[in-house]
């Protein structure tokens, strides 16, 4: 009987791949989201390999999203990324539509003067105050944003002394001016300073940003109601989408 050739017998499976699949059968059954990864001679020994091998596994698996690094900290057993369409859709709704609680912690939230290009969007005279406010998402108890928003007082009169840890679309559907439509545009970045405190990275660690326009109806019309700029963590968030081809040529 002829033997295959190389080209036809399976080559055998790498060792850092191997290990990867045993590290992620550990954390599937002896871990939960956001326990410490035991460290890397507890896994040579466990294991009967390498650092190097240890190390490459887990670089694969902070990759794939199951583990992450934190400087200085170690490696955790990651929160799972939040997967959303393009829709428009509160924080809450995206997170519950994934069966994971939802939370808010409130930063700043006050009256002050906005930069030009929000008063400018929002239709305020120069000098006049807007609501602003900063606020930490969390899911399951691990951040997952930052969002900074904006308002016109006039339309939110009493924005400050509401709850302000729940959702800002029923809040503004309770004023009677509810968002209706919105304009949005999303980039990659790296977060720093206060922002990477907030989301409990390094600085450095990739965002997903999403710029958004959000618009209500007065007098028949849209009506610009909040500017906001939302950043996501890159390892616990991810946009997925349907694609439809229009032509062929």
């Amino acid at each position: 009987m002829t033997q295959p050739s190389g080209a036809e017998a399976s080559a055998p499976e790498p060792k850092h791949a191997r290990v990867r699949k045993e590290i992620a059968e550990l954390v599937a059954a002896e871990l939960s989201p956001g326990d410490a990864l035991p460290g890397e001679r507890q896994l040579e020994e466990r294991f009967g390999v390498s650092r190097i091998t240890i190390r490459r596994a887990i670089a694969d698996l902070c990759a794939e999203g199951v583990l992450v690094r934190r400087h200085g900290k170690g490696t955790f057993v990651s929160h799972g990324r939040v997967k959303s369409s393009l829709h428009l859709a509160s924080f809450n709704e995206d997170m519950r539509a994934e069966g994971i609680s939802p939370t808010t912690r409130v930063v700043v939230a006050r009256a002050e003067v906005p930069p030009a290009a929000v008063a400018e969007f929002l239709r305020l005279p120069a000098g006049q105050p807007a609501h602003h406010l900063v606020r930490v998402r969390l899911g399951n108890g691990a951040p997952v944003s930052v969002d900074e928003c904006w308002m016109p007082v006039e339309a939110t009169p009493s924005l400050l002394g509401d709850d302000l840890t729940g959702s800002l679309y029923g809040l503004l559907a309770s004023y009677g001016t509810p968002v209706l439509t919105a304009s949005q545009s999303v980039w990659a970045d790296t977060v720093a300073g206060e922002t990477a405190r907030l989301l409990d990275v390094p600085a450095g660690s990739p965002a997903l940003v999403f710029l958004r326009h959000s618009f209500t109806e007065a007098d028949g019309a849209p009506a610009p109601i909040e500017y906001s700029v939302s950043t996501y963590r890159a390892d616990r968030y991810q946009l997925s989408m349907t694609l439809e081809l229009t032509t062929t040529s």
